[in-house]
């Protein structure tokens, strides 16, 4: 019996921010990256031509393989948006209008003849809603039969915050938000406000808010959006610029907290600070507003989520802790990179209607390890290029490791399959000594060259997670916040009577160099199936120190996206303070490699944010 042909489905997002690709076969993922990766510019929103180059590599295909193109929104709807809403706003927005006007015109309206220039591709395209994209990449992914689905976002088409429901191969977004309102806006107002970059600075401002006191909630509630019961809301947009303007707030806001806005590399003071806890806690009030309403709606134990919103950890385990949902399940690239995965199953299930397998226990996502593969050709490029290196066997690996972190060694870690969306897991990830006092300012300020007080990350042992923080749950992509246990923190309140970036100074738990200031952290549980070797240099170090926890931030510096190769790798590790970078089985340790002199920060990027 000949067997019948695989369907392909390429998944694709461009042109709005951070493009990606997404391959799927037969209804499983096969790989999926985001154009940054490769071209090196951050948030690259170009269209992704090189990460469709490496999905069809990987699988061994070519676009004549491809059954179907999915792109993760409708052009024609958005541009009609555009036009309705400068049509509105006239004469206003003139010089917004002059510079998005030729872009659109020449290549975004006609996204189909796009496609398939680019590609050379000649089959069916199918446009889902940016929001239908979004909600497939929450549920079809996601390890239940039957679940709730809320998608908090900026905007798409003109839907900014939907919900609905998934069932099977089937999903169904019932009620909707629509432009110009949106909590995605409302919280990039705020972060361009104070002083970050709008589409990647708001987790800047989501840690730097447990640093001040929400002083400003109520002027924000009264002044700039009207909160309902159920979580609908509405935004006064007398004080926002967003829809046709270049900036995202006008006069008036600033008037409001009698404050210019601050520039992106001006001091922060402490109202700075209490300002960002404020909008923090408004966004946390209508997340949670709206899970309890849709809670009651479906009666349903599970939620899935996605939109940029739902990087809102702090948020997300607000909503693990504080709503009646059982599980919830949130997409690792949750934002518009996340949606070219969307697109991908919608057609999968959706469109044609091919069943989906759930256990109610495992994700399909592969632990999001979706890009490019390092176990191939680094020790060929290492002696060519003449670094010099250690090999390290399998059953020495995780032990050597391990005793360079003990050693107070801040370590590079390029393994495996690069991970999909924005949170570095353990592939392409910078790990340190999670005991260290002093670990979170070096890694700040002479490796990651970045604010003092960005918090990080904790790794710790999926089976010890519930002995160091308040859950006990999984959380392998880093998307929830909990507190650590009280437990482990230590009883000196000296710090308490501390401010703003000197709140730093004062030691909270056994693991300090990832509790934040409000003894919080972004916990990732790290299990043997989904990332063998990181677990496993994590289970050694728990033998020998009896701390279950490391320190994981994201291989790159500041203004850089996340390293992709192993050259990408060993480039951004001598241009940093780091000691050692361990490519597959390769060991490099910095003050042995040559032309030290050679590498600086500013060879990697000169698009600091």
């Amino acid at each position: 019996m000949i067997n019948p042909k695989s369907i392909y489905i390429l998944g694709l997002s461009a042109f709005y921010h951070d493009s990606a690709a997404c391959l799927i076969k037969d209804g499983c993922i096969v790989a999926a990256a985001q154009e940054e990766r490769f071209t090196r510019k951050k948030h690259d929103d170009s269209f992704p031509t090189q990460a469709v180059a490496y999905c069809l590599t990987y699988a061994g295909i070519t676009i004549t393989d491809i059954t179907y193109v999915a792109f993760y929104e409708k052009p024609f709807i958005k541009f009609e948006r555009l036009l309705l809403t400068y049509l509105s706003y006239a004469p206003e927005g003139v010089l917004s209008f002059l510079k998005a006007m030729p872009v659109w015109l020449k290549e975004k309206i006609f996204m189909k003849s796009l496609i398939q220039a680019k590609l050379g591709y000649s089959g069916d395209i199918i446009f889902p809603e940016h929001h239908e994209s979004h909600a497939a990449s929450a549920f079809f992914p996601s390890p239940f039969k039957e679940a709730a689905i809320i998608t908090f976002d900026g905007v798409g088409e003109w839907t900014t915050t939907s919900w609905g429901w998934g069932k099977d191969n089937h999903i169904e977004l019932a009620h909707e938000i629509q432009f110009p309102h949106s909590l995605g806006l409302l919280y990039s107002a705020f972060t361009y406000y104070l002083g970050f970059r709008v589409n990647s600075g708001e987790y800047k401002l989501m840690g730097l808010a447990p640093y001040g006191q929400p002083r400003y909630t109520d002027i924000i509630r009264r002044e700039l959006v009207d909160i309902k019961e159920d979580g609908s809301f509405r935004l006064n947009m007398e004080y926002f610029n967003y829809p046709v303007g270049l900036t995202m707030t006008k006069e008036r806001f600033h008037q409001l907290f009698d404050m210019s806005p601050r520039e992106p590399e001006g001091e922060l003071t402490q109202k700075h600070m209490d300002i960002a806890a404020s909008i923090q806690q408004v966004t946390e009030e209508i997340m949670l507003k709206t899970v309890h309403h849709v809670y009651k709606e479906t009666g349903l134990d599970h939620l899935c989520l996605a939109g940029g919103v739902a990087l809102n950890c702090v948020g997300n385990g607000k909503i693990l802790e504080q709503t009646p949902f059982k599980n919830i399940w949130i997409q690792p690239a949750a934002g518009d990179s996340g949606g070219a995965l969307g697109a991908a199953f919608f057609v999968w299930h959706q469109c044609l209607k091919q069943a989906r397998q759930t256990d109610g226990i495992n994700d399909v996502q592969q632990g999001s390890l979706l890009g490019p593969d390092v176990k191939e050709g680094v020790k060929e490029l290492a002696d060519s290029q003449g670094w010099i290196y250690e090999y390290l066997s399998d059953d020495v690996l995780p032990g050597r490791i391990a005793d360079l972190v003990e050693q107070q060694n801040v370590i590079g870690l390029c393994q495996g399959r690069m991970e999909f969306g924005p949170r570095a897991l353990g592939s392409r990830s910078i790990i340190g000594d999670a005991r260290s006092e002093t670990m979170q300012s070096i890694l700040n300020l002479k490796v990651k060259f970045r604010e003092s007080f960005r918090p990080f990350a904790p790794a710790v042992l999926r089976e010890r997670v519930s002995e160091y923080f308040d859950m006990d749950c999984d959380s392998p992509y880093m998307l929830l916040v909990a507190p650590v246990r009280k437990e482990k923190r230590l009883d000196d309140h000296a710090g308490d009577t501390l401010f703003g970036i000197e709140r730093l100074r004062f030691k909270r738990s056994l693991i300090p160099a990832v509790t934040h200031v409000d003894y919080s952290a972004r916990v990732q549980t790290v299990d043997e199936k989904r990332n063998p070797v990181f677990y496993r240099i994590i289970k050694e170090f728990d033998r020998r120190t009896g701390c279950g926890v490391v320190i994981n931030t994201s291989f790159n510096i500041r203004g850089e996206p996340i390293v992709c190769t192993a050259a990408d790798a060993y480039r951004c590790f001598m241009c940093t303070d780091m000691d050692y970078l361990l490519v597959g089985q390769y060991l490099f340790e910095r003050l042995k490699q040559p032309n030290q002199g050679k590498y600086r920060k500013e060879d990697i990027t000169t698009l600091l944010d």
